[in-house]
């Protein structure tokens, strides 16, 4: 594969004993992380998105932090989820027919710090920080208008120290004024293949020009029941191959990679069965 100087490739979350001959040794006794870092230069860390259960927040522990940085070289890079106590407009719902919640910590600059403090043994070593919006229907915000003007006020009071980026999972808000909004705040667009949002390179050929500085690139698939009841928990092999829309995917690679823009592929096992086979097919493809 030809030297990309500008693209990090990695996987959404690390430990996977599947990943056993693909990555990983046979053997049993090895760091997860450090063997996985001899791959790939950048990983996604999902675990501390989980942080919301009640009244109360679980933020990183130290060990763990102490753990992860120790575990790679200098030039590695995280993505991090900043948790969903942040994200959350409300907390989760058993059924529908439970009522909406408010969720206090909803944008809290205040709890945002505590998490910063808390991983800031790995700051040297982040890539960005991924704030994962769920899709916010009428109940949970009226309107993008509403959605961006507590952003804004969020990330003002904020400590801009390390680089953020956005996922958006309303298609309707990836409009003009969202990039324009992104590119004034000085944070940066997660784009997302899967669920229920348009293609990224739809989007991408779209507002091209106004993708600047850094970007992620998250593929996770449509349809995560179904594969995970194929491949019951086993991710070493290709069971829905998307050979065309990866093409797609490695032409904006290229192109994003021309244009100097630092970008983060994260790949997740859901998107055809086997991240470290997508990433191989990725690279082959380059």
């Amino acid at each position: 594969m030809k030297k990309l100087k500008y693209i990090y490739f990695g996987t959404c979350s690390w430990k996977y004993d599947s990943w056993k001959g693909l990555i990983y040794p046979e053997s049993n006794n090895f760091n997860y992380l450090k063997e996985y870092s001899k791959y790939y230069s950048t990983v996604e860390i999902d675990q501390w998105f989980w942080s919301l259960f009640g009244n109360k927040i679980k933020l990183p522990l130290l060990k763990d932090v102490v753990e992860y940085s120790r575990s790679v070289p200098q030039n590695f890079k995280f993505t991090i989820k900043a948790p969903n106590s942040i994200t959350l407009t409300h907390h989760y719902r058993k059924t529908s027919k439970d009522e909406f919640k408010p969720n206090l910590f909803f944008l809290s600059t205040e709890l945002y710090e505590e998490f910063l403090s808390s991983i800031k043994e790995l700051h040297p070593k982040i890539g960005l920080i991924m704030f994962q919006f769920e899709y916010l229907n009428k109940q949970k915000m009226s309107s993008q208008i509403e959605f961006l003007s507590r952003l804004k006020n969020f990330l003002k009071q904020s400590s801009p120290s390390l680089p953020r980026a956005i996922e958006i999972r309303n298609p309707n808000y990836l409009t003009e004024s969202y990039f324009d909004f992104i590119n004034d705040m000085g944070i940066y667009h997660v784009f997302i293949q899967g669920y229920y949002m348009p293609p990224i390179w739809n989007l991408y050929s779209k507002f091209r020009e106004k993708i600047k500085g850094k970007v992620v690139i998250r593929l996770l698939g449509p349809d995560r029941d179904k594969i995970e009841e194929m491949s019951k928990g086993e991710w070493n092999r290709i069971l829905f191959p998307k050979d065309n829309e990866l093409k797609e995917v490695v032409e904006i690679i290229k192109d994003l990679e021309k244009r100097r823009v630092e970008t983060y592929v994260n790949v997740n096992n859901h998107y055809e069965g086997s991240a470290p086979l997508t990433i191989q097919k990725i690279q082959s493809l380059i």
